[in-house]
Parts: C-alpha cells; structure tokens; sequence
C-alpha cells in the first residue's frame, strides 16, 4: 500500500461536534450522521483494497441514502482479513479482542488521528455519567496486563482507555485473578471520606471481586456515592443463571455499591460505547448510532423487535470499521424518549446467537 495522504482539509468534521454526546434529537443527529458514513465508507473504499472487495461483491453500487442501505461487514471478517485504511507505518497501537486459547481474534489497527477520536468521545460520554472531576479509581483486573504497550487486548485497552478517569489508580485482583484484600483494603482507607469509581470486565467483576471475597470471608462497604462501571463478559454469568438485576444486587449487598452501569462495546469500534443509564437502557451517543436486522432476511427491525445488532461509528479512519454487523442479539426500545433525559437510541443487548452464519460470511471468508 503506498503511504497514505494527510487527512483533507475539508474532512467532514464528527456529527454532533460542539454538543454533548446525548444533546442531539434525531431531527438534528440523523442527517449529519448519514453525510459523515456516507464519507467513511468512501474514504476506506478508495484506502483498503479488500474493503472495496467486499462491497464490490455484496452490496449494490450508487451511494445510501438511508442508514440501513449504508455497506457493512460481518464483524467477524477481523478475525480473518488485514484491514487498514492506512500505511503501517502509520499504525501506532494494535488492539486484539478476547478470545479464548486457539481462536482467531480480531486485529484493529489504530493510527494516531483514530486514536485520538476515539478518546474525545469516551471522554464525551463518560463526562455525561462522571462529570468533569477524576474519581479515586479501583480497577478490577491484575496490573500485569498491561505489560505490552503496543500489542493491546481488549480488556487491557479498556482499562487504559477508562483509567484516564481517574486517579490514584489500584488494582485489586492478583496474577491469578483472584482477590488481593490487602490492596483492596489499603485503597478503601486512602479514600474513606469520598465516592470511588471502579472498573472491570462483567466476568471478572463477578469471579475476582465478589466470589472471591464471598470465598474469603470479606464485607466491605465502599464510600456513599461509588459507582462501578462494567462490561463484557456476560455469556458466562448468564450460563450461571446471573442476570443484570442479580448482579447489582449482589455487589450491593456486599459491598455497598449502589451506582452499577454495564457498558456495551467491542474492540473493533473502540470509544463509541453504550453506557447504561439509571434507567436500564443503553445509549447511543451522537458520533454513532444503531440498527436491529432480522437474523435471517438481515432487514432492519422496527423497535420492539429483536434482531441482529449493527453498530456504526463516525470514529475509525485507520480501519474500516465504521458500520459492522454483529452477532449479538439486541432490542430498540426508542430514540429520544428515555426518563434520563439523553437523546439518542435506546437499547437492550440480550446475548449472542447461537450458531449463527451470516448471509455474506462464506464470500467475505472466501477473500481471506
């Protein structure tokens, strides 16, 4: 590939830019965000050849003019093609996804404009659950994961990119995962007087945190006002009949947490999170939104009816990652209608599809 040219001038600025992440009804936010994927997908059209191959192939020629006619790839092509919209020389970070021993796993390639994009918008969202000041931040997770700075997993991306949030950073779960209550009681007394954030993936949450304190014998009760931010991880703790409810529910009784917020996102579009609200719902912010397609003909679903998550992002340059069909199973309850008061789409992610084959998925593997 040869060396790519700067960003234009006249890029298309991120939908949205100027307002706060969840300020913008869908009078406002739709047509900008149609204008801006619209660019996108031109952008990685004309930058990375097996992009262009996939659109050739599965999707008709003439440009969108609605989001759900917008191209798309099957997320799980990242498991198996190089995708780049940018030289490697360019590529500053790479992110993989979890994936247990023996699997493919995503490769996302980040240059230092993506990257940068992609932490504004964190920032933008997580200022609408945090405000402004940094939280004394308790990660739940073993600092030796962050031991590679260039070669990042999921997870360790995750913590890195929410630990800008806060202070006096502390891990509290050792090599093996497991609870070290030495740490955990050493951070709570530095912070007695004042609420704590604390971060981690869903599992991990469950398994490091509260069954192994459960294991150990331990009750602690963390500052009024902390809040815990949570995501991923879900499949295993719904295998153990553990729901979102139960789940607040136990690390309330104990640990005094009454502040839980799940979190919806994926490695492959870093940045444009669903934060749970104090109502239940996820949100959409301003530089992404959300489609629902039926598993089997892929139309889009009116809300209320499940279906396929597609998740679109105004964030990638380096890649094209920008609208992805998922395998994840989700409903739309509404946009612009939540009691929070955020504007946006509004949803619920009911878990993975079982044994899925996306229609598309043979030609994209056959490009590999």
């Amino acid at each position: 590939m040869s060396a790519t040219p700067p960003i234009p001038q006249d890029w298309p600025s991120l939908p949205m830019e100027g307002l706060g992440p969840f300020d913008a009804p869908a009078s406002v936010k739709d047509p900008a965000f149609l204008r801006t994927m619209q660019a996108l997908t031109q952008w990685h059209r004309a930058r990375c050849a097996p992009y262009a191959q996939v659109l050739e192939r599965l999707f008709p020629p003439g440009e969108a003019t609605h989001l759900h006619e917008l191209p798309y790839l099957p997320v799980r092509l990242f498991k198996t093609r190089e995708l780049r919209s940018v030289d490697p020389a360019q590529v500053i970070k790479t992110l993989t996804s979890s994936g247990t021993s023996g699997q493919a796993v995503s490769k996302i390639y980040l240059d230092r404009e993506t990257s940068l994009r992609q932490s504004r918008a964190l920032a933008a969202i997580m200022a609408s659950f945090l405000g402004r000041k940094r939280w004394p931040m308790l990660i739940v997770d073993s600092s030796e994961l962050l031991k590679d700075r260039r070669q990042f997993s999921a997870r360790a991306a995750a913590i890195l990119g929410f630990s800008l949030y806060g202070r006096d950073h502390s891990y509290c779960l050792d090599g093996s995962l497991a609870l070290d209550a030495a740490a955990l009681r050493d951070f709570l007394d530095r912070h007695a007087d004042t609420p704590v954030l604390l971060f981690g993936f869903t599992f991990i949450v469950w398994q490091g945190l509260y069954q192994s304190a459960l294991r150990q014998g331990l009750q602690l009760r963390l500052p009024p006002g902390s809040l815990l931010i949570h995501g991923g991880g879900w499949k295993r703790l719904t295998d153990q009949q553990v729901d979102n409810a139960s789940f607040k529910r136990c690390l309330q009784q104990q640990f005094g947490i009454e502040h839980v917020h799940n979190y919806y996102g994926m490695v492959e579009q870093v940045g444009s999170i669903f934060m749970e609200c104090e109502h239940g719902s996820l949100h959409v912010p301003g530089f992404a939104d959300v489609l629902v397609r039926h598993p089997h003909t892929l139309q889009p679903q009116p809300p209320g009816e499940r279906g396929l998550i597609q998740v679109l992002s105004a964030l990638p340059l380096s890649y094209p990652g920008h609208s992805l069909l998922t395998e994840d199973v989700g409903i739309i309850h509404g946009r612009d209608d939540c009691p929070c008061g955020r504007q946006g789409a509004r949803l619920s992610v009911l878990g993975r599809l079982a044994q899925v084959e996306l229609r598309g998925c043979s030609d994209t593997r056959a490009l590999a």
